[in-house]
């Protein structure tokens, strides 16, 4: 597969990460000769470990049918739009005109897809997502839902996080502190409703903006400390996150109050700026899905998957520690095994805006089991409905594991055995 670049900023980080030519097997019939496209919609600006790790993850899995399906050539377009929700908007834009675009593979970012959610849905955009946890995202009631997402869903992230934070940490009066978003909006109302599971403690809640430098984090921290939380329920990404966590580091011991975090810190390079050094000040857990390429988790499939990763990334994957922004490769390999599936089940016209509707349709229906890293899907999604407001979510509660940094800033996702029932 020929990675086509539109965005010259991404050469230099596209040409290190590849060693490996991609290109369609030249034993499999091509037909048409014609190359499908699929969108990137993604930061490769600001959060680029994640947007990285997306693509290696959806590469993988098209991989491992020679990037080509039915005779036609797929090829994984990085978008980036530099964190900014227009320049998103636009490249939907680029997408509905594209004769040969078949679907757009979301970032990071929630914002963009709450933001234009009516016009991603109108206008029959297909969107598959494997970061942004925004619950509003995947529920749409005006019409076709044409959203699918394999990842945290913040309608329920924070019951996961409150239950660990209570029953794992002890904290009965968590702060929350969250980036002033639809994501961190989204965030304080599953946090809430989650809360009235313990007690009647109403959460106190601080918002900070984008860019909020370590000074006035420094004191937000201190009245935090000062209030009587026993804890801090954070939601942020990571270039906030490093200016925050410099902020506690720089507090006294006794200010410094253990953080639950949300996984958006794990989306850049947070974990080189706060190293180990500083780690050891903070007692610091985030959530993630429930399984790591460190783990112990039995998964058959893992050594191979990682080991075809390998070869098309030599200067960027030597072992599996060198995964970085993990969840985003596990995401788009089991996204991508799920839209290799459903394209296994119809038949392709090479008229995008008729395979859209198709591939959409057959989503809902996979009628195979599907074995990804994370899981084997039986029937991921189903029909969208008011009734059934999960129907596009490939993942649910069970899937939710909570996680730290080991010394070595790689990603260690600890089991769910700490869970307690609640009365």
């Amino acid at each position: 597969m020929l990675i086509f670049i539109r965005d010259m900023a991404l050469v230099a980080a596209i040409v290190l990460l590849s060693g490996y030519s991609f290109a369609a097997d030249p034993d499999v019939e091509n037909d048409t000769n014609r190359t499908i496209k699929i969108y990137h919609d993604a930061d490769y600006s600001n959060h680029e470990s994640s947007a990285l790790a997306m693509m290696m993850g959806l590469n993988t899995a098209l991989d491992e049918v020679g990037f080509q399906l039915q005779g036609y050539r797929l090829e994984l377009v990085p978008k980036n739009h530099r964190g900014n929700s227009v320049r998103s908007k636009q490249h939907m834009k680029e997408f509905i005109e594209d004769p040969d675009a078949l679907f757009i593979l979301g970032g990071l970012h929630s914002s963009p897809y709450i933001r234009y959610r009516d016009y991603i849905n109108e206008n029959q955009v297909l969107l598959l997502i494997p970061w942004a946890a925004g619950g509003p995202i995947t529920r749409y009631d005006q019409g076709l839902n044409w959203v699918f997402r394999l990842s945290i869903d913040d309608t329920k992230a924070g019951y996961r996080m409150i239950q660990y934070a209570h029953d794992k940490k002890s904290c009965k009066t968590p702060h929350l502190l969250l980036e002033d978003t639809p994501w961190g909006k989204s965030n304080f109302e599953t946090m809430s409703k989650a809360m009235k599971q313990y007690s009647d403690v109403k959460l106190s809640v601080s918002w900070f903006n984008w860019n909020t430098k370590v000074n006035s984090a420094r004191i937000l921290l201190r009245d935090i400390a000062n209030s009587g939380s026993d804890c801090i329920l954070f939601v942020g990404n990571s270039i906030e996150g490093v200016d925050i966590f410099e902020a506690i580091v720089s507090l006294e011991e006794s200010q410094r109050l253990p953080v639950v975090s949300h996984w958006g810190i794990t989306g850049g390079d947070f974990e080189k700026h706060i190293d180990a050094q500083k780690r050891e000040k903070l007692d610091l857990s985030f959530i993630q899905t429930c399984f790591s390429f460190l783990g112990d988790k039995d998964n058959a499939i893992k050594d191979s998957i990682f080991d075809r990763a390998k070869k098309l990334y030599p200067q960027a994957l030597e072992s599996s520690v060198d995964v970085s922004s993990p969840a985003g490769f596990i995401h788009s390999y089991d996204l991508g095994k799920l839209f290799i599936q459903a394209v296994n089940e119809i038949k392709l016209t090479g008229d995008v805006r008729v395979d859209r509707v198709a591939i959409r349709n057959k989503l809902e229906n996979i009628n195979t089991p599907v074995e990804g890293l994370l899981k084997i899907y039986s029937a991921p999604f189903s029909a969208w409905s008011t009734d059934d407001q999960d129907a596009h979510e490939a993942l649910g509660l069970d899937d939710f594991c909570m996680a730290t940094y080991d010394k070595n800033g790689h990603v260690v996702v600890y089991p769910n055995d700490y869970i307690k029932e609640v009365d």
